[in-house]
């Protein structure tokens, strides 16, 4: 008797434990997903207790700028009529440092902050180097003989004149280092005293100079302590809710993100919405696959073919003309009236007839489309590989001599890439706290409530036999 009373008690005992862990399990599945969404709420605002907080401070993420540039193979030819025919140059690497600074939290649960870039050439990382010489478009004297295209034929020909005097040619052959970050120029020095605001800058002319060591504007953006639903979203940027630069409200508007973090828990309806000052204008990404980077899931975000599609194709951009063929932005209005374009790589997703109209050029999906893979729990980007490209439209300008017979065409200048992915310390803590948790939680969750059925069926089989052994 002694023997099955213990037994009893011991079937009693694992039957109890069994209800706990039944109890704790079903409780478990009920609590673990408002805990985690909690913690996840917690750690990614912009507040200095906060998880992300530092990681959005001082990005950890090593980010790259890789510059290709397009040789002109036979200027000679092209001023005379003929088509371009361009050589792709490149890489040419840069490390990209970025750090925020004047982080001023404001009363409106907002964030106010710069942030500062530079950028160090990476010569092993790089296809040459920075004094190789290139090739390409003259953009101030090719700009400048667009901007008199409608003026008097007197003043065309003092500026042909000053051209001249100051030997500027259509073309010109510069380091690369020259082209990013700038060269002495006459022409700047001219115009800068006679018009002294027709250029932004006053000094050195390049395509990069105004980026390196400077600071993309003064972002202020909702931190999400207050009002969760508003979290990264930018209120203002240098002080407006929207620019001037284009000719409607919805092209003007500024929408979304500063672009380095958006609100969590995505689904694949959400969109990547961003403001980039160097566009001068939002920017948004469409859903397209899910994945896993380095044992964390992914969303993967792309363009969607209407990003620089012109207003005949997508009505909405037409705010963003004049405007050529489909699938390059005339951004001229933004930068001193040049006429500059913004586009995929090689004129991916736009018109043949801008490839056709350039030989060397071979766009493609696999090297020349962008993406941003982002956790879709966090709404923080794990890997991105942004890549546009900067065309400049050249012809010829009656009684401006220096434009000789070129036909009208959109040529290309350079594409860039800027890429980085989460990696080191940074990535490992951010698995273990945001992906390896709760998934042990979730997991344990119905591992709990299976032991604790397992157990509860020990009394009830015991009790079963202890009948059939003493009927």
């Amino acid at each position: 008797m002694g023997s099955r009373a213990r037994a009893r008690r011991a079937a009693a005992m694992l039957g109890f434990l069994g209800l706990l862990c039944a109890v704790l399990g079903a409780v478990m599945i009920v609590m673990v997903p408002t805990l985690i969404k909690q913690q996840v709420l917690k750690n990614v605002r912009i507040d200095p207790s906060s998880l992300s907080f530092n990681m959005w401070k001082e990005i950890p993420v090593p980010f790259y700028l890789s510059v290709y540039f397009f040789d002109v193979v036979n200027p000679s030819a092209v001023l005379l009529g003929e088509k371009p025919q361009v050589r792709e140059r490149g890489p040419y690497v840069y490390r990209e440092f970025r750090h925020k600074s004047n982080i001023t939290f404001n009363d409106n649960d907002t964030v106010s902050f710069l942030e500062y870039r530079s950028f160090q050439f990476q010569p092993d990382r790089s296809h040459g180097l920075e004094s190789d010489y290139i090739v390409m478009p003259n953009i101030l004297v090719l700009g400048a003989a667009m901007m008199m295209e409608n003026k008097p034929m007197s003043l065309k020909l003092i500026m042909t004149l000053a051209f001249s005097t100051l030997g500027e040619r259509a073309f010109m052959n510069r380091t690369v280092g020259e082209i990013m970050w700038g060269y002495e120029d006459p022409l700047v020095h001219l115009v800068n005293k006679y018009l002294p605001n027709m250029f932004p800058f006053k000094g050195k002319f390049g395509l990069f100079a105004e980026l390196n060591n400077s600071n993309s504007g003064l972002f202020t953006v909702f931190t999400g302590v207050k009002d969760f639903s508003r979290i990264h979203l930018v209120d203002k940027w240098n002080g407006l809710s929207k620019v001037k630069y284009w000719h409607s409200d919805q092209c003007n508007m500024i929408n979304g993100t500063s672009g380095q973090m958006w609100a969590p828990f995505m689904t694949p309806e959400t969109s990547l919405e961003f403001y980039s000052p160097e566009a001068c204008r939002s920017m948004n990404l469409v859903y397209k696959e899910t994945g896993v980077f380095e044992g964390i899931p992914t969303y993967r975000f792309v363009a969607p073919s209407t990003l620089f599609a012109n207003g005949s194709i997508y009505p909405p951009n037409e705010g963003f003309c004049p405007c050529l063929e489909s699938g390059i932005q005339n951004i001229s209005t933004c930068r001193f009236n040049a006429p500059l374009f913004l586009s995929h790589p090689h004129f991916y997703n736009a018109d043949p007839m801008l490839a056709e109209a350039v030989l060397g050029l071979h766009p493609n999906p696999e090297e020349h489309s962008l993406f941003l893979d982002v956790h879709p729990v966090t709404g923080i980007p794990m890997n991105c590989s942004v890549k546009l490209q900067l065309s400049l439209y050249v012809k010829a300008i009656k009684g401006i001599g220096q434009t000789g017979k070129i036909e009208p065409v959109v040529l290309p200048l350079m594409w860039f890439e800027e890429s980085g992915a989460m990696e080191g310390e940074p990535l490992q803590t951010f698995y273990t706290q945001l992906v390896l948790v709760p998934s042990v939680l979730h997991y344990a969750q119905y591992v709990l409530v299976g032991l604790g059925c397992v157990l509860l069926f020990i009394p009830i089989i015991h009790q079963i036999r202890s009948q059939e052994a003493f009927p």
